[in-house]
């Protein structure tokens, strides 16, 4: 007896799946980035006090990097686990992780109150963080790609992406309303607290949304043939050796496809708050503000790029966004310097569209290379290791690069050789775009282009 394909969910179940996948992601983004911007404006001077505020920045982000650091110990577990037991339950354990993570971090007493401890603790709930987000990536981007079709999945897994600037939206959003009703003195006292504790609120309303969504199909059926294989005495290694042994290659792939990305997105985003409020003296309002707004055009435009990659493949969009912001690395500081707060929303803006040319399409490219009993360990192993390498010390690197030159040059010249080494292996890369997640090894040939229709036009419904 043969077993039944599984077939792709319905239009209204995979919207569900969608919106389910968006909002778990998009409120661990936002806890996640709330960190950022705290380091950013707040940390510096409460956990970390120094004469110079830029040596205090510089403290504060290092904290900010430990939390990249337990990303791929995360992504480990996680994506093991989540390949013997299913995506679903590992994605409820990493919202509780951090949602409980980000409230405790509230409630801390700073360093004035409790001295060194204070930094410790603010340490340990960072390594909780990154943990928890190493986990939740994958198992985000997977669930949405194995209910949707092979002819739609970039656009499909693209909105779990949209869940990073939603998060940094709301987290800025949230961040800037108080810098604006409150003094600084207030700011710093207590205002800084409230986004931390709101996060516990935000936590139950994710859970009510992810507890409610289906197991993937492809990863049901998937088991059940890996069920019956041990039945018949077939012995199976763990998935993250199996990954090593037969997909490290791809492993590279994803570092590579994601090393410019993740660069560029903390660079405009958490380094920029620094760049413009320290080095240019200008208001945290103005920093925030510009940030909030090129993260909403960024929010709307990562799936138009998803949805561009399923026509065009996903490579073809991937190197406009790659190459696009290797020449806007200099464009981008030019522009921050004039100090003129609609010219910087202009560099912002403009730098979150090229980014979104390579994230949007990320998801459904990364799912693409893997085979379902290790795709959870392979593509949150290949996320979480760039993060590393490339968000983990990209506000550093600038940091000192700012300190030590005085200068945007350098830190220009960094963010164009990232984007060029993603630009590089994009190129080399097969394209994967129409893959049956169902089997195993990757198809390396192109589909041949799919004619447009009128369904195609209307991607979310009336």
């Amino acid at each position: 007896m043969v077993a039944a394909t599984p077939s792709p969910k319905s239009s209204g179940s995979i919207r569900r799946i969608v919106a389910a996948s968006l909002v778990g992601t998009t409120i661990e983004w936002y806890d996640f980035f709330l960190y950022g911007s705290a380091a950013a404006l707040v940390f510096n001077s409460l956990f970390f006090p120094s004469s110079d505020p830029l040596v205090g920045t510089l403290l504060a982000f290092l904290t900010y990097a430990v939390g990249f650091a337990a990303r791929p110990l995360g992504g480990i577990v996680f994506g093991h686990y989540g390949d013997k037991i299913g995506r679903k339950k590992l994605l409820v354990l990493s919202l509780l992780m951090m949602g409980g993570a980000t409230f405790a971090m509230g409630l801390l007493p700073t360093h004035a109150s409790i001295g060194v401890w204070a930094p410790i603790l603010l340490t340990v709930l960072r390594l909780v963080q990154g943990f928890a987000l190493g986990g939740e990536w994958g198992g985000a981007v997977l669930l949405v790609s194995e209910h949707g079709g092979d002819e739609r999945r970039g656009f499909w897994a693209s909105w779990p992406q949209s869940g990073a600037p939603g998060g940094n939206l709301l987290a800025t959003g949230v961040l800037a309303l108080l810098a604006a009703v409150q003094s600084d003195e207030a700011f710093l006292a207590w205002g800084w607290r409230i986004p931390f504790l709101l996060s516990g609120i935000l936590v139950m309303i994710g859970l009510w949304i992810r507890i409610s969504v289906e197991e993937s199909p492809v990863f049901l059926e998937a088991q059940r043939k890996s069920a019956e294989a041990a039945a018949q005495g077939a012995k199976e290694q763990p998935p993250v050796v199996e990954v090593f042994r037969r997909s490290w290659r791809e492993v590279l792939l994803a570092i590579g496809t994601r090393f410019g990305e993740n660069i560029s997105y903390y660079i405009l985003t958490a380094f920029l708050l620094v760049y413009v409020t320290v080095h240019l003296e200008m208001s945290k309002s103005d920093a925030l503000n510009a940030v909030l707004i090129g993260s909403a055009v960024h929010f709307v435009t990562i799936p138009l790029w998803g949805a561009l990659s399923d026509r065009l493949g996903r490579r073809p969009v991937t190197l406009i966004g790659a190459v696009g912001m290797a020449a806007w690395a200099f464009g981008f500081f030019a522009l921050l310097d004039t100090k003129s707060f609609p010219v910087i929303v202009l560099a912002v803006t403009l730098g979150l569209l090229l980014h979104g040319a390579m994230y949007g399409p990320q998801a459904a490219f990364i799912s693409e290379l893997f085979d379902t009993k290790v795709r959870y360990s392979g593509a949150s192993m290949g996320s979480q290791l760039a993060s590393i390498i490339g968000g983990a010390l990209a506000p550093l690197i600038a940091v000192e690069l700012l300190k030590d030159y005085g200068s945007s040059v350098p830190i220009s010249v960094y963010l164009c050789f990232a984007s060029l080494v993603t630009a590089a292996t994009v190129w080399v890369a097969k394209e994967t775009r129409g893959r049956d997640l169902t089997k195993d090894g990757l198809d390396r040939s192109v589909p041949a282009p799919r004619a447009a229709t009128v369904k195609d036009s209307v991607p979310l419904g009336r």
